[in-house]
């Protein structure tokens, strides 16, 4: 049956699509080799099944009924409230064999807070590449690693085509918890509605805004659950208190490593100094401080350029959205037209727009 889905499929795509599959594909939340990203893709999408007809059916356990009518009603908020081109993603939804969908890499210089980039059509220069075995991202860590990187991999569990196709669902979302869950179908919809080529470190942070202010507009007012609001509440502000640390972490080894008077291996040896202290005031003052989130894997991962390059991605300049937002006076969906407004104005300078917006 999947062969015959698979078949008809193709033969559907017209020559033009299929090329435009074949260079692009899957390279948002989750970047994936080109090739293997399309037999991946087909994949995924020949396991879609209807949520709709999931959440009617008796025989699929109530918890996780619950979880994909959840998905449906934060799909249906972010296209209507929000004004989000939602298309049909997470309409469907695709059990995978593996709890992972992706593992993704970053790599870094390390006397220098640059990120090493690759090249994808449609979306440009990305600070992050995806992997399917673990075998794979493991050599390619050490491949880094040999030429002098930093060298950092994180799984996935979710991903976006960009609107390509109708994103389902797909299975290792189903452990996240409602907020997290919520927020990430918001957040993944926001990239079909705007991707910004080159421009991946804007991308991750407004949709990681988008997908949090978001979820607690859906929980608050869309579909009111108090413990849930006060639950995505909170989040935002740890993510906001966590963004905060990851910037003065920053500063501090960009500090260090624009120093003239220093060789690149004084550097090296020093920033570990930086490294150190930053555990110590996680620890100390950010962990006693947060009260949904937990961001462990902070003090578990290496502490690497790389492996901060990887987490700034998504909590860059988050204080500059919510300081947009709160010039609307709350007003979540001014504050996303604003945005949206200015960044496609001048997408080469998004950060630039929307300090714009607040005169």
């Amino acid at each position: 049956m999947a062969d015959s889905f698979i078949g008809r499929m193709m033969k559907s795509l017209t020559r033009q699509l299929f090329l435009a599959l074949l260079v692009s594909q899957i390279v948002a939340c989750s970047p994936l080799f080109v090739l293997r990203a399309t037999y991946e893709e087909v994949k995924i999408l020949s396991r879609r099944e209807s949520i709709a007809r999931l959440v009617r059916d008796p025989r699929v356990p109530q918890e996780r009924r619950a979880k994909l009518q959840l998905v449906v009603q934060a799909r249906d908020f972010a296209a209507d409230s929000l004004g989000l081109d939602a298309g049909e993603s997470y309409t469907s939804f695709s059990q995978l064999d593996s709890d992972t969908l992706a593992l993704v890499l970053s790599a870094a210089r390390k006397d220098s807070f640059v990120p090493y980039t690759w090249w994808f059509p449609i979306v440009g220069r990305v600070p992050y590449r995806g992997f399917f075995s673990v075998s794979s991202a493991s050599a390619a860590v050490r491949s880094m690693e040999e030429r002098g990187f930093d060298a950092y991999v994180r799984p996935t569990s979710a991903f976006s085509t960009l609107g390509w196709f109708n994103d389902p669902l797909v299975s290792p979302l189903l452990r996240y918890d409602s907020v997290s869950l919520a927020g990430t179908v918001i957040h993944e919809i926001l990239h079909n509605t705007i991707y910004l080529p080159g421009q991946a470190i804007f991308n991750e942070s407004l949709a990681q805004f988008v997908g949090s202010r978001g979820a607690i507009v859906f929980f608050c007012t869309r579909h009111p659950d108090p413990e849930r609001c006060q639950d995505a509440q909170q989040a935002w502000r740890d993510e906001l208190l966590f963004g905060a640390f990851l910037s003065y972490l920053v500063h501090d080894l960009e500090t260090l490593y624009a120093r003239e008077d220093l060789s690149s291996e004084e550097k090296i040896e020093q920033r570990e100094s930086i490294f150190d202290s930053a555990r110590s005031t996680f620890e100390a003052e950010i962990q006693p401080n947060l009260g949904y989130l937990t961001f462990s894997s902070f003090t578990r991962a290496p502490l690497n350029n790389a492996s901060l390059i990887a987490r700034r991605i998504y909590y860059e300049r988050l204080d500059l959205f919510e300081e947009v937002y709160q010039s609307t006076g709350g007003d979540f969906a001014k504050t996303l037209r604003l945005i949206l407004t200015a960044t496609r104005e001048s997408p080469d300078d998004p950060y630039g727009a929307v300090e714009r917006i607040l005169g």
